[in-house]
């Protein structure tokens, strides 16, 4: 150990003997009483043998002592040009320590009481000049206060002003980081100090259970019960799942994408109704899309990879915008003449009103309004056969005129 000390000039002086100049003078004997002013010319140790030496009064201790010292806070005064006190230990015994420390008070431009471990080389403890009150307190529960004498907790802060604790780390193989946690009146937040963001935030008011996490790592959102890795949970009607990019270009994006290895589904379940919907991308070959309901009747609706849909039941379109052709049949309609529809057919390849197979191919195939297209052209067929029987039951009473004109004709040249 290196002691670290420096000579105490006028050491001890209100209570040392007089000693020669050049050496210590040692006193010894049983009750020995001392009284008046002592005064020590020169340097050099004072040394009092006793098992216990007791000194009734005050003491400075410290070149800087004048006798003026009015000692009104404690009996002992260390009055000198930077003072400290040196703790050498001396301990010789396996085991035990002998670390020497230091009491340190100011330093050069800084203003400070301080630790210093004078083996180890380090300060570990600083508390530096014109620190606001309460700065550091332990009470008597072991909790620590910092800016107030009565903490509530393990560690309480107090502040004007959106008290934080940093987390920093510094040089090493993994580079430097910032962390702060910060709490004012409007919210707690945890702000990546580097990039100046916050990733996490929750706003003061937060009602119970905004976020849980369970023991088995599932997330609640409202319920301290999660029943799946993510579960959201309302009481009020507003449990919702809102996906939204509101940056960058116009553009498509991936929004919502379910991944497995194998089939995957998702469920629609009315808990009122007692009904259930399932959205299921089928796991065995062909690995169909398929809308099924709980009812174990089959699918109501599969869509094959190939393009083919298959319904259950019926097909039915209810829209208010949907042109049913009953206009074909009223009085004004402009039924094209046949010669015209094979004109038409001639030099098209297919018939009026009907998109061609370019056509379908390009903008594909509506297939409502290629419905409503074919009753039209049902329509107009029924029409056209309407007047095919006008003209067939016409030309039916000519001939059977024409039959009866004939008998008479003949009948009159058989006479």
């Amino acid at each position: 150990m290196t002691p670290f000390y420096r000579p105490l000039a006028l050491s001890l002086a209100a209570l040392c003997l007089a000693a020669l100049p050049a050496t210590a003078q040692n006193i010894s004997g049983n009750n020995l009483t001392l009284s008046g002013d002592i005064t020590q010319n020169g340097f050099g140790p004072n040394y009092f043998g006793a098992g216990n030496n007791i000194f009734d009064g005050r003491a400075c201790i410290g070149g800087a002592c004048d006798g003026t010292e009015p000692f009104e806070q404690g009996p002992l005064r260390l009055k000198w040009s930077e003072p400290d006190i040196l703790f050498e230990d001396s301990s010789s015994t396996g085991g035990i320590s002998s670390n020497d420390w230091r009491l340190v008070i100011n330093d050069t431009g800084i203003t400070k009481f301080a630790v210093q471990d004078i083996d180890g080389g380090t300060i570990p403890f600083t508390i530096e000049g014109g620190v606001r009150d309460n700065a550091l307190w332990l009470d008597t529960n072991g909790r620590i206060g910092m800016g107030t004498s009565i903490p509530q907790n393990s560690l309480h802060i107090v502040a004007a002003d959106s008290p934080g604790i940093m987390l920093q780390q510094t040089g090493g193989t993994f580079g430097n980081q910032r962390w702060e946690m910060i709490g004012n009146e409007t919210s707690f937040v945890i702000r990546d100090s580097d990039s100046n963001t916050l990733p996490f935030s929750i706003d003061d008011q937060a009602p119970d259970d905004a976020l849980v996490i369970a023991v088995s790592g599932e997330i609640g959102l409202g319920t301290t019960n999660p029943d799946a890795p993510l579960h959201v949970q309302r009481a009020d009607g507003t449990a919702e799942v809102l996906v939204e990019n509101t940056a960058g270009p116009s553009a498509a994006r991936g929004m919502f994408t379910m991944r497995s290895n194998g089939g995957s589904f998702f469920t629609m379940d009315n808990t009122q109704a007692k009904t259930t919907w399932f959205f299921t991308h089928e796991q065995a070959s062909p690995n169909r899309f398929i809308i099924a309901d709980a009812v174990a009747d089959g699918a109501e609706m599969s869509l094959t990879a190939g393009g083919v849909l298959t319904v259950q039941g019926g097909f039915a379109v209810n829209s208010t915008t949907l042109n049913v052709p009953d206009y074909v049949f009223a009085d004004d309609y402009a039924l094209r003449p046949l010669s015209e529809v094979a004109a038409f057919i001639d030099a098209n390849r297919h018939l009026p009103d009907v998109p061609s197979a370019a056509q379908i191919a390009k903008d594909g195939l509506d297939m409502t309004d290629m419905q409503m297209r074919l009753l039209q052209k049902v329509e107009e067929l029924t029409l056209y056969t309407l007047e095919l029987e006008r003209d067939k039951a016409a030309q039916a009473s000519e001939i059977a005129a024409l039959h009866a004109r004939l008998a008479r004709i003949e009948a009159a040249l058989a006479r």
